[in-house]
């Protein structure tokens, strides 16, 4: 059997062909395997007869559905690579991605239609485009775009000739862009196969599991579970998007037994849970990431009787990094846990040492998971890797016992008097303040200090003041990282996946520290 991702759709209509493969909330479609594998070859067929080559990139801008799904496994199939879209990027944003991959082919649902319009009046200046095709009713199609379920209509539901395999490209997926322009990383069929036979030999995942998908699949904290979920033989229930309260009815309603929520999820989920109205019964676990999961949160989802998995991970290595096991998870809150099965990963320091028990250093991740690199970023992808591995720019502590705990990225951390201050350690103290909802620390210039930590605070109570927020981290904190100033927010700017958006913060709050 060649490794072709896109098989995998196919293996499990053989083998599993009434079983549920996908649920969308949204529409209340339901597909059995059999049923998305047929769409995934008319996908798959459509493409080849619309003269698509092996290599050639096809773009997706798409909130999560059925058509999602049809389009990577079908493209996966035809030999394309598809580049999964942010949704929620302007015009400007987009053009470069598309322009960087070289995307000749743009499938786009109804809602994005403005500013597809736009990017299309822009001609080759501003994407390489020349195959627009639109998801959603005839009537609200544009004039230069074709119509997705036509295509499918007059295409073949035959399993078309898989040529595509093994080291070929699947897609590039752009990171978040939280420092400057976004890159491309790649992966190949056999990156994205190891990313799930790592991911579903060390996770709790099994048969016939109902995995809920509520983050975007244009990222790989998303994608990654629904390529385990098919390749296990379970259910991915997608929802189009995030809402805190539809989430506790799902939960119920499909039965759901796995998921993946980020921090602030986890938050926002608090504020509208029903004990008495919400039923949770089938969910064995939730797995969080994209940011430290505070060890507070844990603690009161535990009460609930909801297990967190802290795990970390990602775009480059495909999503594996570390993982708490069920077992370690409560008794070893605040660690990410162990390097996944398939997965080595070092703790080391400014000189490439490996760091001792407890010290903190940068994580360094191998695995046949990890990207092949860049897309047309050679120099970027050669700073990135050390003797064969990936250079994460995240900063951890490993104990004696292997577990890791994830303090910071590189380019956060804060250098206050020649101390190394870490963000998320000062975060996770607010985390636990009551009347505190979320907060945020970055770095700010100091005369006295050279940078020193200000914190930026959601608050759910009016009356908590910055005099509180600084004494209550007084004997948590060492005074080097206490926060010196506190500024209150309404909201914490994040991307899509949850992360906090740090550059956007240190360009609002860059005024001086007051010492």
């Amino acid at each position: 059997m060649k490794n072709n991702l896109g098989l995998f759709v196919a293996k499990r209509a053989q083998l599993n062909p009434s079983t549920e493969a996908i649920v969308d909330i949204s529409s209340g479609q339901r597909q059995t395997y059999v049923e998305l594998n047929d769409r995934c070859n008319r996908v798959a067929n459509a493409m080849t007869d619309g003269g698509l080559q092996i290599g050639d990139r096809v773009a997706t801008l798409l909130m999560n559905g059925p058509e999602f799904v049809e389009t990577f496994f079908g493209a996966a199939k035809a030999g394309g690579v598809i580049v999964a879209l942010n949704w929620r990027l302007v015009a400007d944003e987009l053009s470069f991605i598309l322009t960087d991959s070289g995307a000749t082919t743009l499938v786009f649902g109804t809602a994005f239609n403005d500013v597809v319009t736009e990017l299309h009046s822009r001609g080759t200046d501003g994407t390489q485009v020349t195959t627009w095709v639109h998801v959603g009713a005839a009537a609200d199609r544009p004039d230069f775009a074709v119509g997705y379920e036509d295509l499918l209509a007059r295409a073949s539901a035959d399993e078309p000739d898989v040529t595509a395999c093994d080291d070929d490209l699947l897609f590039i997926m752009y990171t978040s862009g939280t420092t400057g322009l976004p890159k491309g990383v790649m992966h190949t069929h056999n990156t994205a196969l190891w990313s799930v036979i790592t991911a579903n030999t060390t996770a709790d995942t099994r048969y016939g599991d109902r995995y809920l998908i509520c983050l975007p699949l244009f990222h790989v904290g998303a994608l990654n579970p629904l390529l385990s979920i098919i390749h296990k033989g379970g259910t991915g229930v997608i929802m189009s998007e995030f809402d805190p309260v539809k989430i506790w009815e799902v939960y119920g309603d499909e039965r759901i037994s796995v998921t993946l929520a980020v921090p602030a999820m986890l938050n926002f989920m608090l504020l509208t849970y029903d004990k008495e109205n919400h039923d949770t019964s089938h969910l064995r676990w939730v797995m969080s990431g994209a940011a430290p999961v505070p060890i507070s949160l844990i603690e009161t989802y535990a009460e609930m009787g909801i297990e967190i998995h802290q795990v970390y991970g990602l775009t480059e290595t495909c999503g594996p990094g570390c993982l708490i096991s069920p077992e370690d998870a409560i008794s070893h809150a605040g660690s990410t846990g162990k390097a996944f099965f398939h997965t080595d990963v070092r703790v080391v320091d400014e000189d490439g040492n490996e760091c001792g028990a407890d010290e903190a250093g940068e994580i360094l991740i191998r695995g046949p998971h990890v990207m092949t690199g860049y897309w047309n970023r050679p120099e970027a992808t050669a700073e990135s890797f050390v003797d064969g591995w990936l250079k994460t720019g995240d900063i951890a502590m490993m104990d004696s016992e292997g577990f890791v705990y994830i303090q910071d990225r590189v380019k956060d951390m804060i250098i206050s008097g020649g101390e190394n201050v870490y963000p998320a350690e000062i975060e996770n103290v607010l985390a636990g303040m009551e009347g505190v909802t979320e907060a945020a620390v970055i770095g700010i210039a100091s005369e006295k200090w050279g940078e020193s930590p200000l914190a930026l605070v959601v608050r759910a109570d009016e009356s908590v003041t910055a005099e509180a927020v600084i004494a209550f981290c007084e004997g948590k904190l060492a005074k080097f990282k206490m926060p010196k100033a506190v500024e209150f927010i309404d909201a914490i700017p994040r991307n899509p996946t949850g992360k906090v958006l740090k550059r956007v913060l240190r360009e609002q709050y860059a005024t001086p520290a007051a010492e």
